[in-house]
């Protein structure tokens, strides 16, 4: 479902991209607002409801409906640990070039925006399809989060956390009904739909409320490690697309999701336990965020 490509010249694909783009950024813009005028928000609230009923159900009701081939399924969640395993070694030997704190710079550089970016983006340019091998690298993105993620930063961790996660269950039924070609009951699949419709909206709206209240401290340092990630991001993804040979939506798939921002969740572990680097880490967020704007337009014209 390319289409930004056409012949209608270079005016006419960015337009098509901006149509992409767009709808993210207002949404996520309407939550910025709602930062800015002190609206009640909790996004503590609104991130249990959509990790633990939001993401499942989003899942499912994709999953078990889009016509996938499980095997490829699976390749692009390989693809997806990969990724995130070639990020922390990476940027690990990059933060110790550079002398900076490993503990604090680690986890984000590590973790994707795969959640609140990459599915609004993946289905309006790749449709079904796409968002549905998207779900892989959200899948994995959020296990290491939760795992990884809070152990750098922390020193500790937690598998408890990983057998209670809601997700690994959704991903297991959806896989076993895509399998065995089976269906859920249609009240439970329109039930699943109509939650599962919750967490794109929602997640696109504690985005833009949570970067209104990052505190930012120095921009230099965040905009060196936008630039490192986004190079990293490069590499990464031209070399699991050669190895596993990804064509159509799943290479778009794994494109955009290596592209994406540094997760806002990150900042969380990182204002817990290392705090006296919270306002670079947010601001390294907010600053590779914004450089979607540039670099998503780009990416989805001439690379995708």
């Amino acid at each position: 479902m390319q289409v930004w490509q056409g012949e209608f010249g270079l005016e006419h694909l960015f337009l098509n991209v901006l149509n992409v783009v767009l709808p993210v950024l207002i949404c996520a813009g309407i939550g910025f607002g709602l930062a800015l005028i002190h609206a009640p928000f909790d996004s503590k609230v609104i991130g249990g409801i959509v990790s633990k009923v939001g993401y499942p159900t989003l899942i499912i009701s994709h999953l078990s409906t889009t016509k996938l081939a499980v095997g490829t399924f699976l390749d692009v969640m390989t693809a997806a640990a990969l990724a995130v395993a070639g990020f922390g070694v990476l940027g690990f030997v990059a933060l110790k070039a550079l002398r900076l704190p490993v503990r604090a710079f680690l986890t984000p550089l590590m973790h994707g925006n795969v959640g609140n970016i990459g599915l609004p983006i993946t289905l309006l340019a790749l449709g079904d399809a796409g968002m549905a091998y998207t779900m892989a690298f959200v899948v994995v993105v959020l296990i290491s989060i939760f795992t990884l993620g809070m152990w750098i930063p922390a020193g500790e961790f937690s598998p408890k956390k990983l057998a209670t996660s809601p997700i690994i269950y959704a991903v297991a039924l959806s896989l076993i009904l895509m399998a065995t070609d089976t269906s859920l009951p249609q009240p439970i699949l329109k039930s699943f739909d109509i939650l599962g419709g919750l967490s794109i909206p929602l997640m696109l709206l504690t985005l833009g409320h949570t970067l209104a209240t990052l505190r930012v401290k120095t921009l230099g340092r965040s905009i060196l490690l936008t630039l490192l990630h986004l190079a990293m991001a490069v590499v990464i993804a031209g070399a699991l697309i050669w190895f596993f040979g990804f064509t159509g939506p799943e290479r778009g798939a794994v494109i955009l999701c290596c592209l994406m921002p540094s997760s806002v969740a990150t900042y969380l572990f990182i204002d817990q336990h290392v705090p006296e680097y919270g306002p670079d880490v947010a601001g390294y967020i907010l600053v590779s965020t914004l450089a979607t704007i540039l670099v998503l337009p780009v990416a989805l014209s001439y690379w995708i």
